[in-house]
């Protein structure tokens, strides 16, 4: 009888029941003296018994300023140190950290602030072209709940502002007791809301996915666990703090472990990446597929020393194997792990092991984690056998408590039985092993064949002259859907329709290759790297001319 695609993570390791705040204590009197926090663009460094200090102070700061239990703190900033202060001082008195993505403009930023009812925003002021004061400035007017800002840094205002600097926020800690702050932190519970995080909303408002301490420092603990981490590791993170890429796979994967958060830049460039790699000889290197396949391309990249590296994480998109083989053989990562999840599952909740086959490392998410429950159901909810396409579900501490102020869209996404809808496609082999094939409304049906897009790009990927692919399903009015692949050519190398499409012949099922290609020089991308295919979608759509229904265009 074939198995279902159900499987469960056993662990001798026990899910940590104590607040981000009390965890963080716990690691400073361990381990005072080890760095913490490094920040290559701003020449700081942070022990961790410092770190607890700062902490502390801008707690202290935050309570001052009459920031309650339960309140929202935004965040708009991208990677620096007073990110991270913030991250644990706002856990530590119970407030909810509201993180806003950097490449927010006006209306989304408006939005997000009053959805949440943020009552204080950290910001910076800018940030090479969005000056993020000015639009605070502009949207204040309309903000019911915004009481309070405080600007990171000291860069001077062009544009009348009411706020406060983040060394005001120190300044008036002195109001406030240390056993005032420790009050707060004891009546604190793990179970209780610490961050909101919005997500990426492709087609109207985004949701705010609300965590819980128990969710995200557990997952914290596990992804370093997953990547073997001990006080003596290092961990590069180019990636960016808002995102839980950064926040929890970083830095929390560093704290529950006594390891050093090495911040290289304020926003990723791949050479002050590897610059940061050899200066702080990093053992761990963060990304998505698109920052590792910018570094790899540096054209002086033999020149930086690599050599302390020995593992790191790839998620936030499906990696093409190709990438995959390169970051272990050539910059010396060959521990480098596969990170899957969500937002709302915390958000890994599947990892490749150091031990895992290279196949398994290239091709797979990996198996589901410690202490979490997945499986992979058909349109009806039943679980399909292994082997099977199905949509994958998660289960277990890692759920997010729901989206915030939004119980319908919360019950959408999390049934009766408190699954996580992932919304993707997967598929589990007899190992458990589990294979992303894409998201459910990115598979394309052509003249009813199936056809997932990944399989295509992992194919086009191994084309001499493609450095990147991202394939998208495009109207069609024979056969209801048609292939359309953006590639990005290596540089000097030139490719077409025509060299892709003999390039597949003979190779791939004639259904399955593209019959546009659009050449271009980089995808529409998120903040964190994620390519946006329903941009690319609507792009291709215009420039084809297929808005018509059931009309046909011959490439």
């Amino acid at each position: 009888m074939t198995r279902p695609s159900y499987e469960h993570g056993a662990s001798t390791v026990a899910l940590l029941g104590e607040t981000i705040g009390a965890h963080l204590d716990r690691i400073a009197r361990t381990h005072p003296a080890r760095d913490a926090v490094v920040s290559c663009h701003q020449d700081r460094r942070l022990t961790y018994d410092a770190l607890r200090v700062a902490t502390d102070e801008f707690a202290r700061g935050l309570i001052a300023l009459g920031v309650r239990h339960g309140d929202r703190v935004g965040i708009w900033s991208t990677n620096n140190v007073e990110w991270v202060i913030a991250q644990f001082a706002t856990a530590k008195i119970g407030a909810i950290l509201v993180n806003i993505n950097p490449a927010y403009r006006t209306s989304e930023v408006a939005y997000v602030l009053e959805q949440s009812g943020v009552s204080l925003l950290l910001s910076q002021v800018r940030h090479k072209t969005s000056e993020y004061a000015r639009m605070i400035a502009e949207v204040r007017p309309g903000l019911s709940g915004l009481r309070s800002i405080v600007l990171i840094g000291d860069e001077p205002l062009d544009v009348p502002l009411d706020a406060l600097r983040w060394d005001d926020v120190a300044a008036a800690a002195a109001r406030v007791s240390h056993d005032e702050l420790a009050t707060r932190l004891a009546a604190t519970e793990f179970d209780q809301a610490i961050n909101i995080q919005y997500t990426s909303g492709t087609t109207g408002f985004p949701k705010g996915a609300t965590l819980s301490h128990h969710n995200i420092l557990n997952n914290g603990l596990f992804i370093g666990e997953g990547c073997g981490y001990t006080p003596d590791d290092r961990v590069c993170i180019p990636v960016p703090f808002y995102h839980c890429f950064g926040m929890v796979l970083g830095n929390l994967a560093c704290v529950t472990h006594g390891a050093a958060i090495v911040i290289p830049a304020a926003a990723f460039d791949p050479a002050l990446t590897l610059a940061a790699v050899q200066r702080e000889r990093c053992t761990s290197l963060y990304g998505v597929p698109t920052m590792f396949i910018a570094e790899l391309a540096l054209p002086d990249r033999d020149a930086y020393d690599l050599s302390t590296l020995r593992t790191g994480i790839m998620a936030g998109s499906p990696c093409p194997v190709e990438v995959m083989k390169r970051v272990q053989a050539e910059m010396h990562m060959t521990e480098v792990t596969i990170c899957y999840g969500m937002t709302e599952t915390s958000p890994v909740s599947c990892q490749t092991g150091k031990a895992d086959s290279l196949e398994k490392r290239t091709t797979t998410v990996g198996r589901v984690h410690p202490h979490v429950e997945c499986k992979i159901v058909d349109e009806h909810g039943a679980i399909v056998p292994r082997g099977t396409h199905g949509e994958l579900c998660t289960r277990g501490y890692l759920v997010m408590l729901g989206y915030w102020n939004d119980p319908v869209h919360t019950a959408q996404a999390i049934d009766a039985a408190r699954y996580m809808h992932t919304g993707d496609l997967a598929v589990m082999d007899d190992d458990g092993y589990v294979n992303i094939s894409g998201r459910i409304k990115d598979m394309v049906i052509r003249g009813g064949e199936n056809i997932y897009p990944r399989e295509i790009e992992e194919f086009l990927f191994t084309h001499p002259a493609v450095r990147d692919v991202a394939v998208i399903g495009v109207p069609d009015g024979k056969y209801g859907e048609e292939l359309c692949a953006w590639i990005i050519p290596h540089a000097g190398a030139s490719v077409d329709l025509a060299a892709i499409r003999d390039f597949c012949a003979g190779r791939i099922a004639h259904y399955k290759v593209p019959r546009y290609v659009k050449v271009t020089d980089a995808f529409p991308m998120t903040v964190t790297g994620k390519v946006q295919k329903y941009l690319m979608r609507e792009q291709s759509t215009r420039e084809l001319g297929l808005e018509a229904a059931g009309r046909v265009v011959t490439a």
